[in-house]
C-alpha cells in the first residue's frame, strides 16, 4: 500500500512538472511573439521614415493624391466635414483619449491593481514622449493645401492622434477584456480596431496629415504597446502568474476580489 501510494505521488510530481514546463514553454513563446511584433513594427517604422526622407516616389504620389482627393471631397460636402472634426477634434482627440487613460488608471488604483495600473499609466506617457521626440527629430511639414479646412501646429510624421489612438485603445482592450463576455471580446477588439482607423482617416481627410504620417503613428504606437506588453508579461512569469491569450486582457485575474499575485508562501 506504502509503494502504491509513493508511487502516485511521484507520478503527481512528474505530471505537474511536464505541465509546468508546457506551461513555461508556452509563456516564452507569448513573450517571444510579444518581441517580436515589436521588432516587426519598430522596422516598418524605420523603412517607413527611411522612404519618407528620401522622398520616394510611389509614396510621394500616394501622400499626395490622398491629401488632395480627400480635400476636394471635404471642400464639396461641408456636413461631412463637420464630422469628421467632431470625431477629430472632440471623440478621438488625444486629450480625450488620455483623460479615458487617465480615469482608467485611477479605477485600477481603486481595484488595487498596481501593476496594471503602472503598466496602462507607463504605456500612454512613453506613447506621448516617444511621438513628441520623433517629430522633432524629424521635422517634417504638414500639408499645405489651397482653402484648408482644418489647421494643425506642430510638425507632422508621426500623427499624433493615429499614435494615440493605438495606444489608448489597446490599453482600453488589454485592461478591460478579463470584465466584458466571451463572446463580446470580439466585437470589442473590431471596435478598438475600426476606432484606430477612424482616427487616421480623420486627420488625412481634414488635410492637417500626410498618409504616410498616419502609417508612421500606427506602427509607432504597435511597436510602444508590445514592448511595454512584453515587460508585463515578463513580470507575471517572474510573479509565477500562468500564461494568458492575449485576446482575454493582459492581466484575467482583474475580476477576482485581489488582482495582485499574493506573496509566495516558503
Amino acid at each position: 500500500m506504502h509503494d502504491l501510494t509513493a508511487l502516485r505521488h511521484l507520478r503527481d510530481r512528474r505530471e505537474r512538472r511536464a505541465r509546468r514546463r508546457q506551461a513555461d514553454r508556452r509563456f516564452g513563446a507569448r513573450l517571444l511573439a510579444a518581441a517580436g511584433v515589436a521588432a516587426v513594427a519598430a522596422v516598418a517604422f524605420g523603412l517607413l521614415l527611411t522612404l519618407i526622407e528620401g522622398q520616394w516616389r510611389p509614396l510621394s504620389r500616394l501622400d499626395s493624391s490622398a491629401a488632395r482627393d480627400l480635400h476636394q471631397y471635404a471642400l464639396r460636402h461641408r456636413g461631412w466635414t463637420a464630422v469628421l472634426h467632431l470625431l477629430s477634434d472632440r471623440i478621438w482627440d488625444p486629450v480625450t483619449l488620455r483623460a479615458a487613460v487617465a480615469l482608467l488608471v485611477v479605477w485600477l488604483l481603486y481595484r488595487r491593481a498596481w501593476r496594471l495600473a503602472a503598466w496602462a499609466a507607463v504605456t500612454a506617457v512613453a506613447g506621448g514622449l516617444v511621438g513628441l521626440l520623433v517629430k522633432s527629430v524629424v521635422g517634417r511639414a504638414r500639408p499645405v493645401l489651397q482653402d484648408p479646412v482644418a489647421h494643425a501646429p506642430g510638425y507632422s510624421f508621426p500623427s499624433g492622434h493615429a499614435m494615440t489612438a493605438t495606444t489608448s485603445f489597446a490599453v482600453f482592450m488589454l485592461v478591460l477584456a478579463p470584465l466584458l463576455p466571451r463572446a463580446w471580446r470580439i466585437a470589442g477588439w473590431c471596435v478598438a480596431v475600426l476606432c484606430v482607423l477612424g482616427t487616421g482617416f480623420t486627420r488625412v481627410a481634414l488635410g492637417v496629415h500626410w498618409f504616410s504620417d498616419v502609417l508612421g503613428g500606427w506602427l509607432l504606437g504597435l511597436a510602444v504597446v508590445a514592448l511595454t506588453a512584453w515587460a508585463f508579461e515578463a513580470w507575471r512569469a517572474d510573479a509565477g502568474r500562468s500564461r494568458t491569450p492575449v485576446g482575454d486582457g493582459l492581466e484575467p485575474e482583474l475580476t477576482e476580489a485581489t488582482p495582485e499575485p499574493r506573496p509566495r508562501t516558503r
